[in-house]
């Protein structure tokens, strides 16, 4: 059945799929258990799935915890997991920096990954470090993914890199909170 299929397709509708249950699982994740998927989702979207974050915002995990108070742990808990996949992105991005085989076959199949990452993230890496990544993970609606992977082809410290991830996770989600929170506000 899928043979007649190209493996795009049949990765596209498989990473579909995969978006959809991962949707209903966050749109449906309460109690402690809600705090385990919403981890999970965000250690995805560092490491695989180029998704937005701020869907954890919208999980309706009740701990008998005030609006705020679930909301901030929603927050740490995300970024909590963002960090733990960074961690693994670092480490890949740390594998096909030194795996020039990997490298050229990305090029040969006109994926420029050094050229892009030079072009697009060393501005900020350079003139900002560590800094230059939280910021660039604080903008909303942004795919995460693109830019761990980026800054971890560049980058060589671990613990640096975890930090700057998980600060950019909460300030992502918390100006998601106040944008959205403000614009509902004026409703």
């Amino acid at each position: 059945m899928f043979a007649s299929l190209p493996a795009a397709a049949v990765l596209a509708g498989v990473l579909a799929g995969l978006y959809e249950l991962l949707l209903q699982a966050v749109h449906t994740a309460t109690g402690p258990w809600g705090l385990v998927v919403v981890w999970v989702y965000s250690f995805l979207v560092a490491i695989v799935l180029p998704l937005p974050s701020e869907v954890v915002l919208a999980a309706p995990i009740d701990l008998g915890l005030s609006t705020a108070a679930r909301l901030a742990l929603i927050i740490l808990v995300s970024a909590f997991g963002k960090a733990t996949g960074s961690v693994v992105a670092f480490h890949v991005g740390q594998e096909v920096k030194s795996a020039g085989p990997v490298l050229g076959f990305l090029e040969r199949h006109g994926l420029d990954v050094r050229g892009w990452s030079a072009r697009q993230t060393v501005r900020l890496a350079q003139r900002y470090g560590y800094g230059g990544l939280a910021i660039a993970l604080s903008v909303p609606f942004f795919p995460d993914t693109v830019t761990i992977y980026a800054f971890a082809i560049l980058e060589r410290d671990y613990v640096r890199f975890a930090a700057a991830t998980f600060a950019g996770s909460v300030g992502r989600l918390l100006i998601t909170v106040f944008v959205v929170g403000g614009t509902l506000g004026l409703l």
